[in-house]
């Protein structure tokens, strides 16, 4: 029988992508260890991306990142953009915590989500155009650890039967040491592909402070974390990690 740290692997690919790995049907444990892959399965991603990038470059690299952008939308379902349009509208609509939670259930976007929504897309593109592929690979990767950490660290406030997977929260210490050493292992494997290291460090450090503001700040307008809200923190991190110039 396959252990369960194991099978969290696949777990996290159906999680958090759209690809038909089967695998079904999944065990609480199996989805508990889900998290411990999210970088890995991040680095996929940003391989799968980097194709598209260099595919594509004939087109001109803002053309190209476009494409990659919409490659990522179908591998994921915009799972962590709808996080984030879900997260502005509560934000910025909401006054009190009951209220932040109740539009965060509600699946229109609004005007806040839709602004939130085009300036991140519109980033991620420009930045994406200037960037190495080695770079790409490794903020797709990175930007997956955060979540991971704010899991850990802080209260989840969404209920558990509307959660969409209650387990996958429950991140433990050995999850959180599964993540970081992958994140490690793939930042090394980045530098070593030709990454410049303190800049690796200075993005890590940047994206860093930053989750720790919005799981203040989460805690402080809901409570604590969502699902939309571990969304948004991989977005707006993955936008730091992309800010690599050639």
């Amino acid at each position: 029988m396959t252990p369960a740290w194991l099978r969290g692997g696949r777990a996290a690919v159906v999680f958090l992508t759209r690809v038909p790995v089967g695998g079904f049907p999944y065990q609480d444990n199996d989805f508990r260890w889900a998290a411990a892959w999210f970088p890995l399965v991040g680095a996929v991603i940003g391989l799968v991306l980097a194709w598209v990038l260099v595919a594509a470059t004939g087109l001109g690299m803002v053309a190209a990142a476009w494409l990659a952008i919409v490659t990522s939308l179908l591998l994921t379902g915009g799972f962590h953009e709808d996080g984030l349009a879900d997260t502005a509208d509560a934000l910025g609509g909401g006054y009190t915590s009951e209220r932040v939670l109740e539009i965060l259930k509600d699946s229109r976007i609004g005007a806040f989500g839709g602004m939130a929504l085009v300036t991140s897309l519109s980033l991620r593109a420009t930045l994406m155009a200037s960037c190495s592929l080695e770079a790409v690979v490794v903020a797709e990767s990175l930007s997956r650890l955060f979540p991971v950490l704010l899991m850990a660290r802080l209260p989840y406030v969404t209920s558990p039967d509307k959660a969409k997977s209650d387990s996958v929260r429950r991140v433990g210490l050995a999850q959180v040491v599964g993540a970081v050493g992958a994140s490690a292992v793939i930042a090394a494997a980045g530098v070593a592909a030709g990454l410049e290291p303190m800049g690796v460090v200075l993005r890590l450090v940047a994206a860093s402070c930053v989750t720790v503001f919005l799981g203040w700040r989460f805690v402080r307008r809901a409570g604590g974390i969502t699902g939309d809200f571990l969304g948004t923190t991989q977005q707006i991190t993955l936008l730091i990690l992309l800010m690599d110039p050639r």
